[in-house]
């Protein structure tokens, strides 16, 4: 992995693991309110209801007057809304008081320009691509997340949070961030129905992304490329040499996937992602895969059925996706999902892996019902083969989807450990999110609210890449 990404080196206690939703609420609460220097958040989007978030970082901000802020979210999906209330007029309302103390910034796909944007309807648009990181800064501290920040998020969605403790690494993702920032739109406030306008400045890196989508990669790749692969990270030069590492109690390895964005393609994630799938091939170590939406790249899915050790795929149930029973098309995103976790199935019985492989699925109450919840986790756990407990894990954003493997902006970390406390937390968060679960079976696709319509299933193999 030191070939593909760059290294960090933490010691013991400077990785914490949160697994509820409300403490994550209160992290984030509790940190920006004693910020000092900075905050900086990366997410999809910021809920248009946020109001409480919203004025902590206000009042953290009136009382801190050399505290600087920066927010990026995804520009389609923060504006989605207007000219109603959205994600972008409540940020710049913080713009409108504090002015260039607080940059706030939303990232546009090239993919979307001209004719196709104007055609294809504002719900829709967010299949050719966002900014998908969750990143969560204060100070010298960071927080890697797969959750937005949003009410859901905060309360009955479960997703995963790590606390890291270090300036360094911390310093490495406010430079991702200000990075993409500077290929963005800036939010300011505007007297007008929206209540926002999305300015592009002259600081910025390169051009808006419609105007010459082939510059805008171009100059995107020569930005970042050297920023994700490289050796020499934040403000310091020195590597870290063997000796150290082997000193060392957990090691990180930050990964992202900007596919839309580098020409030619130089995204750290999948290659990284593919190399721990080939340590499934040791019969002695244990491993958990999960995934909130069930769309797993090809080249995933084939290193998880070609596995030789015994591990567990977790999916949502139908009744714990964001979508279930939803207004409009975003309805059929369940039994779509429900689909390739069958399709799965049946690929794991054809590789007569079935006592190998076993897709559990997890579900707590209905969503959108009281004390139901809906499942966003993802990410991977391997254990060492002399040890039950996980050794390797990787947090972040990514879905490992086809979609994020080629549209999405994801942000990712690869954690390393010998520290036992870390691993024994990071075996009580594999345990938290088993608790809910249950073993699926092909059997269990005979009942009917299994059932998946043959518009489904043709729709989920036209618009797969998209899911």
């Amino acid at each position: 992995m030191d070939m593909i990404a760059p290294r960090f080196s933490l010691n013991k206690g400077d990785i914490e693991i949160i697994t509820s939703p409300e403490v994550f609420y209160q992290q984030l609460k509790e940190k920006a309110s004693h910020a000092q220097e900075r905050i900086f958040l990366s997410s999809l989007y910021i809920g248009k209801n946020q109001n409480e978030l919203v004025e902590c970082l206000r009042q953290t901000m009136i009382e801190k007057p050399n505290l600087k802020v920066s927010i990026l979210t995804d520009a389609l999906r923060g504006t989605r809304e207007a000219p109603s209330k959205s994600s972008a007029s409540l940020l710049a309302r913080l713009y409108k008081e504090f002015g260039n103390r607080i940059d706030i910034r939303m990232y546009h796909t090239p993919n979307l320009t001209g004719l196709k944007k104007y055609l294809i309807p504002k719900r829709l648009n967010e299949g050719w691509g966002l900014q998908h990181m969750k990143l969560y800064g204060f100070d010298d501290e960071i927080i890697l997340s797969g959750a937005n920040l949003s009410s859901d998020y905060f309360t009955n969605r479960q997703d995963r949070y790590y606390v890291f403790k270090s300036k360094d690494l911390t310093n490495y993702y406010y430079n991702i961030q200000k990075a993409v920032g500077s290929i963005s739109y800036k939010v300011v406030y505007e007297d007008s129905d929206k209540q926002f306008k999305l300015t592009w400045p002259t600081s910025n890196f390169t051009s808006e992304p419609h105007l010459d989508t082939k510059r805008f990669v171009l100059e995107s790749t020569s930005l970042l490329e050297p920023l994700i692969r490289k050796k020499t990270i934040g403000d310091y030069e020195e590597m870290i040499t063997d000796e150290e590492l082997n000193k060392s109690e957990t090691i990180v390895y930050p990964v992202s996937q900007f596919t839309p964005l580098l020409n030619p393609d130089a995204s750290t994630e999948k290659p990284i992602v593919l190399r721990l799938l080939s340590y499934l091939d040791n019969p002695n170590i244990q491993w958990t895969f999960t995934a909130g939406y069930f769309n797993m790249h090809n080249d995933v899915k084939r290193r998880l059925l070609n596995a030789t050790s015994i591990g567990n795929v977790i999916t949502a149930s139908p009744e714990a996706n964001g979508f279930y029973k939803s207004k409009g098309i975003s309805k059929y995103l369940p039994p779509a999902y429900l689909y390739l976790a069958r399709t799965f199935l049946n690929e794991v019985k054809e590789a007569k892996k079935e006592s190998l492989v076993s897709v559990m699925e997890w579900k707590k109450g209905v969503v959108n019902t009281p004390n139901g919840w809906s499942y966003h986790a993802k990410g991977l756990w391997i254990s060492d083969p002399d040890d039950t407990k996980p050794c390797i894990t990787i947090i972040g954003s990514s879905n490992y989807t086809r979609r994020a493997y080629s549209l999405d902006l994801e942000s990712n970390a690869v954690i390393v450990t010998k520290d036992e406390n870390l691993k024994q937390q990071m075996q009580n968060e594999v345990d938290n999110i088993m608790q809910n679960t249950k073993k699926l079976s092909i059997e269990d696709f005979e009942k009917d609210n299994r059932h998946i319509s043959k518009g489904v299933i043709l729709a989920t193999k036209l618009l797969g890449n998209k899911l």
